[in-house]
């Protein structure tokens, strides 16, 4: 029954875009302010244009490169390494994440002039046009998402004529891959220029010079603006979306295992239109007072995503009896799904009280300024370690409630040796968790992605001389921002972290097929085994690895930052007395130079990493190094997002007026706090979901090619 109703797949991806396309005609209504204001807008859009063109050339490269190879595997073994549609899946999910990100920074270029000339007139108003702009953002990604699995379903099913759900399944796995592989540039890419920009503009132009941030004064400014363009929303647009899909599609691969067939397949689909529903009613009751505080704003925000959370829960009940309820455990399917809505909720909060300024923790950190540059740093770093433990134990607790409850058993192996159906009913609950904890990712990703709107809108209202008023009004915005940035960022690692263990479990039963095929034996995934220890060695290590060339990354792309902005203030008189106008050009060239250099070899490792440790350890040790990924990246990613956070806002509480407040040496060193903080939360931490996803997908993608070839069939 539930194969033919797939269609609303449709409806609910219609729903969604139809809904963005007129937020985004609400923001294209409202006034861009002055002229002065009009051409700052424009320059911006304008870097972030040709950022995004010479980001997309580069990758366009390296993912041609892998098509091909794709196109060799598929139609030089006839079909029998991986399924000749394999590569146009894995082309069109790059697609989809491309245009994602694209639309999504393309609203907030044209938001952010509108949003300060908006905060002029009330702070409602430069919320709301702000909010717009980002739910157009959050609808879209789900809206395109729902729109690329669903097409897929029906090509397969109805073009091609599969009838299997795991056939169905693995093929949309691949589409994933494709996400994966341009989120995971994206955002590497996006990261390193946003941060070199801001370390660069606030090293020199608030500790040097001592100039606002903003100031137009400052070279790198502009660049610091299309920063948060091309990082903070094409980056994460593209991120969010393979977050999305990749939720969805693992819970796919993982209905046919479990014995749910059509139905297991529909449910998260049917979840995920629930929550678009859902997200849409819960943004309409978004809204605050002019007198409103930075405390009153993150409630009317969250107003808005635990209404639609609630929503989501209450409707998901009756969506397992229906769908499930002739097949036996519905009831802890449906306790699975609530584990996964109340942990993303949970890490939510736990992620707003470490990095709030209206919490303990940061304000603490901020105090730590009293005493210089480098307590502040030691307590930002602290701070992010320390905030491990709940996100951990949260994803911990969902992990073995949703398990459980789904029907899963403590005996993981049958007979046969293969997993047991209980084992796999249960892993069945944890991808499910995990698209629960995403279903309401439309009106969650808007309360992120308005933050760098908001941001933009504060730098526009400094460069054209706005009133302070506006300026006040904008900040408070962009420090709530900050706070809904890094708690989207949590519930990103969250989910991937669900959804990397659903796909570890499918690279195990599709590597242990293949072996059985080729006429092989059982392979052992125990800890026992020497490859498995040597994998999560190697996993391990590569988190450490990748972490360490996006913060280098960073680090050369803001060095030349910092050289330039001190050359122009050297070499061009009147900057300072405001006779002269700074090379803006020449920082938004360097910054995009620098970030295409810069991005390749991380990004790359994701890929290159799986493959060689799979050829000369074997799929066993695939499996080490894909456990080791995951749980040392998880806990990296939540010490980095929150770290980062946590000193940005410490800063920005600083600049109210407590201690000591602008341009005190407290001030400064909080500023240097930030710089520091910049890369860890905007360009390794968020990365880092992306490539334990990657390397999954990558995983599975090259599994033929790992069984027949690895060296340890030789020993």
């Amino acid at each position: 029954m539930f194969e033919n109703l797939f269609w609303v797949g449709f409806a609910g991806a219609a729903m969604a875009l139809v809904f963005a396309w007129l937020q985004r005609n609400k923001v294209m209504r409202a006034s861009e302010g002055s002229d002065r204001m009009v051409k700052l807008a424009s320059a911006i859009r304008s870097g972030a244009n040709a950022y995004l063109k010479a980001q997309y050339t580069t990758v366009a490269k390296v993912f041609c490169v892998v098509f091909v190879i794709l196109l060799i595997m598929a139609f030089g073994t006839n079909g029998k390494m991986i399924p000749k549609v394999t590569p146009i899946a894995y082309l069109t999910g790059g697609i989809w994440s491309v245009l994602a990100g694209f639309i999504g920074m393309k609203i907030a270029t044209n938001a952010n002039a509108r949003t300060a000339n908006a905060a002029s007139e009330s702070l409602n108003k430069g919320l709301n046009i702000a909010f717009s702009a980002g739910s157009v953002m959050g609808f879209v990604v789900v809206g395109l998402g729902l729109l690329d699995i669903t097409i897929w379903f029906f090509v397969l099913k109805y073009g091609l004529h599969m009838n299997e759900p795991h056939e169905i399944a693995n093929i949309m796995v691949m589409n994933g891959m494709g996400a994966s592989f341009v989120a995971l540039f994206a955002r590497v890419g996006g990261g390193i220029y946003t941060k070199a920009a801001d370390v660069g503009a606030d090293l020199v132009g608030k500790v040097e010079a001592g100039i606002p941030e903003d100031d137009p004064r400052n070279p790198a400014t502009i660049a610091d603006n299309v920063g948060d363009n091309v990082g903070d929303v094409a980056g994460m647009g593209a991120d969010l979306f393979e977050s999305y899909v990749g939720s969805i599609v693992a819970t796919f691969a993982l209905a046919g295992t479990a014995q749910y067939g059509w139905n297991g397949m529909f449910l998260p689909l049917a979840l995920a239109v629930v929550g678009i529903v859902c997200s849409l009613i819960g943004s309409f009751l978004i809204r605050t007072r002019e007198d409103a505080t930075q405390m009153s704003l993150l409630r009317s925000l969250r107003t808005g995503t635990y209404t639609a959370a609630i929503l989501s829960a209450v409707l998901a009940c009756p969506l397992c009896y229906v769908v499930l309820g002739a097949e036996g455990h519905w009831l802890g399917v449906y306790i699975a799904i609530l584990s996964g809505l109340a942990g993303g909720c949970a890490i939510g909060y736990f992620t707003e009280y470490y990095t709030s300024d209206n919490y303990k923790p940061t304000r603490d950190l901020a105090a730590a300024s009293e005493t210089g540059t480098a307590t502040i740093i030691i307590g930002g770093v602290s701070l992010g370690l320390k905030s491990t433990l709940t996100s951990i134990l949260i994803v911990g607790a969902a992990v073995l409630v949703s398990y459980f409850a789904a029907g899963g058993s403590t005996t993981i192996m049958d007979g046969s040796g293969a997993f047991s159906v209980g084992f796999n009913q249960g892993l069945y609950g944890i991808g499910i968790a995990g698209v629960g904890m995403l279903s309401t990712l439309g009106i969650t990703l808007a309360t992120d992605a308005y933050g760098p709107v908001a941001d933009n809108a504060g730098g526009i209202a400094q460069m054209s001389e706005m009133p302070e008023v506006v300026r006040e009004r904008t900040d408070a915005l962009d420090s709530l921002g900050n706070t809904t940035a890094a708690t989207g960022k949590g519930f990103a690692i969250g989910s991937a972290s669900l959804t990397a263990l659903a796909l570890l479990v499918d690279y195990v039963n599709m590597a242990q097929a293949k072996t059985l095929e080729a006429g092989g034996q059982l392979m052992n995934f125990t800890l026992t085994s020497p490859t498995v220890l040597v994998g999560l060695f190697i996993g391990a290590m590569l988190t450490f690895v990748f972490s360490a060339e996006t913060m280098n990354a960073v680090q050369k792309a803001a060095q030349s930052i910092v050289v330039e902005v001190r050359r122009q203030f050297r070499e061009i008189p009147g900057i300072m007395e405001y006779k002269a106008d700074p090379d803006y050009s020449r920082c938004v060239s360097l910054c995009t130079k620098g970030a295409l250099h810069e991005m390749v070899v991380p990004a790359c490792l994701a890929v290159v990493v799986p493959i060689a440790t799979g050829l000369v350890l074997g799929p066993t040790g695939v499996v080490g190094l894909l456990g080791g990924v995951s749980v040392t990246g998880f806990a990296m990613a939540v010490f980095m997002s929150n770290a980062g956070g946590a000193w940005d806002n410490a800063k920005k509480y600083i600049e109210s007026g407590h201690h000591g407040g602008k341009g005190s040496e407290q001030h400064k060193a909080a500023v240097v706090g930030d710089t520091v903080g910049d890369p860890f939360k905007d360009t390794a931490g968020p990365s880092l979901n992306i490539l334990i996803k990657l390397c999954s997908t990558v995983s599975i993608m090259f599994s033929g090619l790992v069984v027949a070839y690895n060296l340890m069939q030789y020993l």
